[in-house]
Protein backbone atom coordinates (compact mmCIF):
# COMPACT_ATOMS: atom_id res chain seq x y z
CA UNK A 1 0.00 0.00 0.00
CA UNK A 2 1.31 3.43 -0.89
CA UNK A 3 0.44 5.11 2.41
CA UNK A 4 2.18 2.38 4.38
CA UNK A 5 5.45 3.31 2.72
CA UNK A 6 5.33 7.11 2.77
CA UNK A 7 7.87 9.08 4.77
CA UNK A 8 6.97 9.74 8.41
CA UNK A 9 6.53 13.45 9.13
CA UNK A 10 5.88 15.06 12.51
CA UNK A 11 3.41 17.98 12.60
CA UNK A 12 3.30 19.40 16.10
CA UNK A 13 2.09 16.58 18.35
CA UNK A 14 0.81 14.43 15.48
CA UNK A 15 2.53 12.08 13.03
CA UNK A 16 1.52 11.36 9.44
CA UNK A 17 2.85 8.97 6.84
CA UNK A 18 4.39 5.56 7.29
CA UNK A 19 1.04 3.85 7.73
CA UNK A 20 -0.12 6.14 10.55
CA UNK A 21 -3.87 6.90 10.63
CA UNK A 22 -5.16 9.30 8.00
CA UNK A 23 -5.73 12.64 9.72
CA UNK A 24 -8.59 15.05 9.04
CA UNK A 25 -7.78 18.66 8.24
CA UNK A 26 -9.87 21.77 7.81
CA UNK A 27 -9.22 25.47 7.36
CA UNK A 28 -10.55 28.44 9.29
CA UNK A 29 -12.54 31.07 7.43
CA UNK A 30 -12.10 33.76 10.07
CA UNK A 31 -9.63 36.62 9.79
CA UNK A 32 -6.59 35.13 11.52
CA UNK A 33 -5.78 38.58 12.91
CA UNK A 34 -8.92 38.17 15.02
CA UNK A 35 -7.44 35.64 17.43
CA UNK A 36 -10.57 35.29 19.55
CA UNK A 37 -12.83 34.45 16.59
CA UNK A 38 -10.22 32.10 15.15
CA UNK A 39 -9.79 30.28 18.46
CA UNK A 40 -13.55 29.93 18.85
CA UNK A 41 -13.84 28.34 15.42
CA UNK A 42 -10.88 25.99 15.93
CA UNK A 43 -12.26 24.74 19.24
CA UNK A 44 -15.57 23.94 17.50
CA UNK A 45 -13.62 22.10 14.80
CA UNK A 46 -11.66 20.17 17.41
CA UNK A 47 -14.91 19.06 19.03
CA UNK A 48 -16.18 17.88 15.64
CA UNK A 49 -13.04 15.79 15.12
CA UNK A 50 -10.61 18.04 13.25
CA UNK A 51 -7.02 16.89 13.81
CA UNK A 52 -4.97 19.50 11.92
CA UNK A 53 -6.07 23.08 11.26
CA UNK A 54 -4.85 25.53 8.62
CA UNK A 55 -5.06 29.31 8.94
CA UNK A 56 -4.21 31.88 6.31
CA UNK A 57 -1.37 34.25 7.21
CA UNK A 58 -1.51 37.17 4.76
CA UNK A 59 -0.27 39.88 7.16
CA UNK A 60 2.23 40.32 9.96
CA UNK A 61 -0.72 40.92 12.30
CA UNK A 62 -2.01 37.45 11.40
CA UNK A 63 1.41 35.93 12.07
CA UNK A 64 1.57 37.69 15.45
CA UNK A 65 -1.87 36.34 16.35
CA UNK A 66 -0.59 32.77 16.05
CA UNK A 67 1.04 33.11 19.48
CA UNK A 68 -2.32 33.58 21.20
CA UNK A 69 -4.09 31.05 18.98
CA UNK A 70 -1.52 28.32 19.65
CA UNK A 71 -1.89 28.69 23.43
CA UNK A 72 -5.65 28.07 23.25
CA UNK A 73 -5.91 25.12 20.86
CA UNK A 74 -4.92 21.46 21.06
CA UNK A 75 -4.21 20.44 17.47
CA UNK A 76 -1.34 21.29 15.10
CA UNK A 77 -1.61 24.58 13.23
CA UNK A 78 -0.60 25.01 9.59
CA UNK A 79 0.12 28.50 8.28
CA UNK A 80 -1.05 29.08 4.70
CA UNK A 81 1.31 31.44 2.86
CA UNK A 82 1.16 32.97 -0.58
CA UNK A 83 3.76 35.18 -2.30
CA UNK A 84 5.44 36.76 0.75
CA UNK A 85 8.31 34.76 2.24
CA UNK A 86 8.36 37.07 5.27
CA UNK A 87 4.94 35.78 6.31
CA UNK A 88 6.23 32.19 6.20
CA UNK A 89 9.17 33.04 8.44
CA UNK A 90 7.03 35.11 10.81
CA UNK A 91 4.45 32.33 11.06
CA UNK A 92 7.13 29.82 12.07
CA UNK A 93 8.58 32.25 14.58
CA UNK A 94 5.14 32.62 16.15
CA UNK A 95 4.41 28.92 16.53
CA UNK A 96 3.17 27.39 13.26
CA UNK A 97 3.65 23.62 13.27
CA UNK A 98 3.76 23.43 9.48
CA UNK A 99 3.70 25.92 6.62
CA UNK A 100 1.97 25.62 3.28
CA UNK A 101 3.74 27.36 0.41
CA UNK A 102 4.16 27.18 -3.35
CA UNK A 103 7.94 27.47 -3.77
CA UNK A 104 7.37 28.89 -7.23
CA UNK A 105 5.62 32.04 -6.03
CA UNK A 106 7.43 32.76 -2.77
CA UNK A 107 9.73 35.39 -4.32
CA UNK A 108 12.74 33.65 -5.84
CA UNK A 109 15.50 31.22 -4.84
CA UNK A 110 17.15 33.36 -2.16
CA UNK A 111 13.86 33.98 -0.38
CA UNK A 112 12.95 30.30 -0.59
CA UNK A 113 16.34 29.47 0.96
CA UNK A 114 15.52 31.81 3.85
CA UNK A 115 12.20 30.05 4.41
CA UNK A 116 13.77 26.59 4.27
CA UNK A 117 16.55 27.65 6.65
CA UNK A 118 13.98 28.81 9.21
CA UNK A 119 11.98 25.60 8.81
CA UNK A 120 15.10 23.46 9.14
CA UNK A 121 16.19 25.22 12.34
CA UNK A 122 12.82 24.48 13.92
CA UNK A 123 12.20 21.10 12.23
CA UNK A 124 8.93 22.44 10.80
CA UNK A 125 7.61 20.53 7.77
CA UNK A 126 6.72 22.30 4.56
CA UNK A 127 3.61 21.43 2.61
CA UNK A 128 4.17 21.99 -1.09
CA UNK A 129 0.84 22.99 -2.58
CA UNK A 130 0.08 22.97 -6.31
CA UNK A 131 -3.39 23.54 -7.79
CA UNK A 132 -4.44 22.85 -11.35
CA UNK A 133 -5.66 26.44 -11.63
CA UNK A 134 -2.21 27.87 -11.02
CA UNK A 135 0.00 25.74 -13.26
CA UNK A 136 2.95 27.47 -14.91
CA UNK A 137 2.48 28.63 -18.48
CA UNK A 138 5.35 26.49 -19.79
CA UNK A 139 3.83 23.30 -18.36
CA UNK A 140 0.42 24.06 -19.86
CA UNK A 141 2.11 24.72 -23.22
CA UNK A 142 4.10 21.47 -22.91
CA UNK A 143 0.99 19.33 -22.45
CA UNK A 144 -1.37 21.52 -24.50
CA UNK A 145 -3.73 22.04 -21.55
CA UNK A 146 -4.01 21.39 -17.82
CA UNK A 147 -3.37 17.67 -17.30
CA UNK A 148 -2.69 15.24 -14.46
CA UNK A 149 0.83 14.78 -15.81
CA UNK A 150 1.41 18.54 -15.74
CA UNK A 151 0.16 18.85 -12.15
CA UNK A 152 2.55 16.10 -11.04
CA UNK A 153 5.49 17.59 -12.94
CA UNK A 154 4.86 21.00 -11.37
CA UNK A 155 4.59 19.54 -7.87
CA UNK A 156 7.76 17.47 -8.12
CA UNK A 157 9.62 20.45 -9.54
CA UNK A 158 8.64 22.47 -6.46
CA UNK A 159 9.65 19.60 -4.18
CA UNK A 160 13.09 19.51 -5.82
CA UNK A 161 13.53 23.21 -4.99
CA UNK A 162 13.20 22.42 -1.29
CA UNK A 163 15.34 19.28 -1.57
CA UNK A 164 18.04 21.32 -3.33
CA UNK A 165 17.96 23.65 -0.33
CA UNK A 166 18.88 20.65 1.85
CA UNK A 167 15.52 19.81 3.41
CA UNK A 168 13.17 16.86 3.12
CA UNK A 169 10.51 17.33 5.80
CA UNK A 170 7.93 17.70 3.06
CA UNK A 171 4.23 17.01 2.53
CA UNK A 172 2.77 17.26 -0.98
CA UNK A 173 -0.66 18.55 -1.93
CA UNK A 174 -1.89 18.44 -5.53
CA UNK A 175 -5.46 19.50 -6.09
CA UNK A 176 -7.93 20.07 -8.87
CA UNK A 177 -11.66 20.71 -9.06
CA UNK A 178 -11.75 18.10 -11.83
CA UNK A 179 -12.40 14.89 -9.87
CA UNK A 180 -11.07 12.39 -12.40
CA UNK A 181 -8.00 14.47 -13.20
CA UNK A 182 -7.27 14.83 -9.50
CA UNK A 183 -7.55 11.08 -8.95
CA UNK A 184 -5.28 10.37 -11.91
CA UNK A 185 -2.71 12.86 -10.69
CA UNK A 186 -2.57 11.21 -7.28
CA UNK A 187 -2.04 7.78 -8.82
CA UNK A 188 0.81 9.19 -10.90
CA UNK A 189 2.55 11.01 -8.06
CA UNK A 190 2.20 8.08 -5.64
CA UNK A 191 4.39 6.07 -8.02
CA UNK A 192 7.05 8.78 -8.09
CA UNK A 193 7.53 9.90 -4.48
CA UNK A 194 7.50 8.66 -0.88
CA UNK A 195 6.50 12.00 0.63
CA UNK A 196 3.13 11.91 2.43
CA UNK A 197 0.21 13.27 0.45
CA UNK A 198 -2.52 15.63 1.62
CA UNK A 199 -5.61 14.80 -0.44
CA UNK A 200 -8.66 16.82 -1.39
CA UNK A 201 -10.81 18.06 -4.25
CA UNK A 202 -10.30 21.81 -4.34
CA UNK A 203 -13.10 24.31 -4.99
CA UNK A 204 -15.54 21.42 -4.84
CA UNK A 205 -18.53 23.66 -4.13
CA UNK A 206 -21.39 23.98 -1.70
CA UNK A 207 -22.45 21.54 1.00
CA UNK A 208 -24.49 19.55 -1.53
CA UNK A 209 -22.31 19.51 -4.64
CA UNK A 210 -19.05 19.67 -2.70
CA UNK A 211 -19.89 16.59 -0.66
CA UNK A 212 -20.71 14.60 -3.78
CA UNK A 213 -17.55 15.61 -5.61
CA UNK A 214 -15.35 15.17 -2.55
CA UNK A 215 -16.84 11.77 -1.72
CA UNK A 216 -16.26 10.53 -5.26
CA UNK A 217 -12.76 11.97 -5.53
CA UNK A 218 -11.54 10.98 -2.10
CA UNK A 219 -13.15 7.57 -2.50
CA UNK A 220 -11.24 6.95 -5.72
CA UNK A 221 -7.93 8.13 -4.25
CA UNK A 222 -8.11 6.67 -0.76
CA UNK A 223 -9.33 3.28 -2.00
CA UNK A 224 -6.08 2.98 -3.99
CA UNK A 225 -4.08 3.22 -0.76
CA UNK A 226 -3.12 6.84 -1.46
CA UNK A 227 -3.37 9.70 1.02
CA UNK A 228 -2.07 10.49 4.50
CA UNK A 229 -4.26 13.48 5.40
CA UNK A 230 -7.52 14.69 3.88
CA UNK A 231 -9.69 17.78 3.65
CA UNK A 232 -13.22 18.00 2.31
CA UNK A 233 -13.32 21.53 0.86
CA UNK A 234 -16.81 23.00 1.14
CA UNK A 235 -18.26 26.47 0.68
CA UNK A 236 -19.80 26.70 4.12
CA UNK A 237 -19.21 25.99 7.79
CA UNK A 238 -15.86 24.16 8.15
CA UNK A 239 -17.42 21.92 10.80
CA UNK A 240 -19.36 20.29 7.95
CA UNK A 241 -16.03 19.49 6.26
CA UNK A 242 -14.92 17.52 9.30
CA UNK A 243 -18.20 15.65 9.63
CA UNK A 244 -18.04 14.66 5.97
CA UNK A 245 -14.40 13.60 6.20
CA UNK A 246 -15.12 11.35 9.18
CA UNK A 247 -17.96 9.65 7.33
CA UNK A 248 -15.88 9.15 4.19
CA UNK A 249 -13.10 7.48 6.19
CA UNK A 250 -15.56 5.28 8.09
CA UNK A 251 -17.37 4.28 4.90
CA UNK A 252 -14.08 3.20 3.31
CA UNK A 253 -13.13 1.20 6.41
CA UNK A 254 -10.20 3.52 7.08
CA UNK A 255 -11.42 4.66 10.48
CA UNK A 256 -13.45 3.19 13.28
CA UNK A 257 -15.34 4.92 16.04
CA UNK A 258 -18.50 6.94 16.09
CA UNK A 259 -22.05 5.81 15.52
CA UNK A 260 -23.08 5.11 11.94
CA UNK A 261 -26.69 5.95 11.19
CA UNK A 262 -28.51 4.15 8.38
CA UNK A 263 -32.06 4.98 7.37
CA UNK A 264 -34.53 3.93 4.69
CA UNK A 265 -35.51 6.30 1.86
CA UNK A 266 -39.21 6.41 2.89
CA UNK A 267 -42.16 5.16 0.86
CA UNK A 268 -45.94 5.26 0.89
CA UNK A 269 -46.05 2.96 3.93
CA UNK A 270 -44.29 5.54 6.11
CA UNK A 271 -46.62 6.70 8.89
CA UNK A 272 -44.20 8.89 10.87
CA UNK A 273 -41.98 11.89 10.17
CA UNK A 274 -39.07 9.67 9.18
CA UNK A 275 -37.02 12.43 7.61
CA UNK A 276 -37.22 14.58 10.72
CA UNK A 277 -36.60 11.58 12.98
CA UNK A 278 -33.53 10.42 11.04
CA UNK A 279 -32.02 13.90 11.17
CA UNK A 280 -32.67 14.12 14.91
CA UNK A 281 -31.06 10.71 15.47
CA UNK A 282 -28.00 11.70 13.46
CA UNK A 283 -27.59 14.88 15.50
CA UNK A 284 -28.27 13.09 18.79
CA UNK A 285 -25.63 10.38 18.37
CA UNK A 286 -22.83 12.76 17.40
CA UNK A 287 -21.67 13.07 21.01
CA UNK A 288 -22.04 9.40 22.01
CA UNK A 289 -18.67 7.57 21.87
CA UNK A 290 -19.80 4.18 20.57
CA UNK A 291 -18.65 2.22 17.53
CA UNK A 292 -21.99 0.74 16.45
CA UNK A 293 -24.62 1.00 13.71
CA UNK A 294 -28.06 2.55 14.35
CA UNK A 295 -30.96 1.99 11.95
CA UNK A 296 -33.91 4.35 11.52
CA UNK A 297 -36.71 2.70 9.55
CA UNK A 298 -40.01 4.12 8.40
CA UNK A 299 -42.43 1.24 8.84
CA UNK A 300 -42.98 -1.90 10.87
CA UNK A 301 -43.39 -4.04 7.73
CA UNK A 302 -39.75 -4.22 6.65
CA UNK A 303 -38.19 -2.27 9.51
CA UNK A 304 -37.24 -5.19 11.77
CA UNK A 305 -35.75 -7.15 8.89
CA UNK A 306 -33.87 -4.20 7.42
CA UNK A 307 -32.51 -3.33 10.86
CA UNK A 308 -31.00 -6.78 11.43
CA UNK A 309 -27.58 -5.68 10.24
CA UNK A 310 -27.61 -2.79 12.70
CA UNK A 311 -26.78 -3.09 16.39
CA UNK A 312 -29.90 -1.17 17.36
CA UNK A 313 -32.73 0.52 15.51
CA UNK A 314 -36.16 2.03 15.55
CA UNK A 315 -39.02 1.46 13.11
CA UNK A 316 -42.07 3.69 12.87
CA UNK A 317 -45.73 2.80 12.83
CA UNK A 318 -48.99 4.74 13.27
CA UNK A 319 -48.34 6.87 16.34
CA UNK A 320 -45.84 4.38 17.70
CA UNK A 321 -42.69 2.54 16.80
CA UNK A 322 -40.57 -0.49 17.55
CA UNK A 323 -37.25 -0.54 19.37
CA UNK A 324 -35.05 -3.24 17.86
CA UNK A 325 -31.75 -4.63 19.22
CA UNK A 326 -29.62 -7.11 17.29
CA UNK A 327 -32.53 -7.85 14.97
CA UNK A 328 -34.99 -8.62 17.75
CA UNK A 329 -37.98 -6.44 18.70
CA UNK A 330 -37.48 -5.21 22.27
CA UNK A 331 -40.67 -3.24 22.79
CA UNK A 332 -43.23 -0.85 21.34
CA UNK A 333 -42.75 2.85 22.10
CA UNK A 334 -45.10 5.84 21.53
CA UNK A 335 -43.90 7.90 18.56
CA UNK A 336 -43.06 10.94 20.67
CA UNK A 337 -40.87 8.81 22.95
CA UNK A 338 -38.89 6.97 20.26
CA UNK A 339 -35.94 9.35 20.23
CA UNK A 340 -35.59 9.38 24.02
CA UNK A 341 -35.91 5.62 24.20
CA UNK A 342 -33.15 5.20 21.64
CA UNK A 343 -30.86 7.67 23.41
CA UNK A 344 -31.42 5.93 26.74
CA UNK A 345 -30.44 2.59 25.21
CA UNK A 346 -27.30 4.10 23.69
CA UNK A 347 -26.22 5.84 26.89
CA UNK A 348 -26.57 2.54 28.74
CA UNK A 349 -25.14 0.39 25.98
CA UNK A 350 -23.63 -2.94 27.00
Amino acid sequence: MYRDNTKTVHIGNRVIGGGNPILIQSMTNTHTEDAAATIEQILKLEKAGCEIIRCTVPTIEAANALDEIKKAIHIPLVADIHFDHRMAIAAMEHGADKIRINPGNIGGKDRLLDVVKCAKERNIPIRVGVNSGSLEKNIIEKYGKVTAEGIVESALDKVSMIEDAGYDEIVISIKSSDVLMCAQAHELIAEKTRYPLHVGITESGTLWSGNIKSSLGLGLILSKGIGDTIRVSLTGDPVEEVKSAKLILRTLGLRKGGIEVVSCPTCGRTQIDLIGLANKVEAMVSDIPLDIKVAVMGCVVNGPGEAKEADIGIAGGIGEGLLIKHGEIVRKVPEDELLDALRDELLNWK
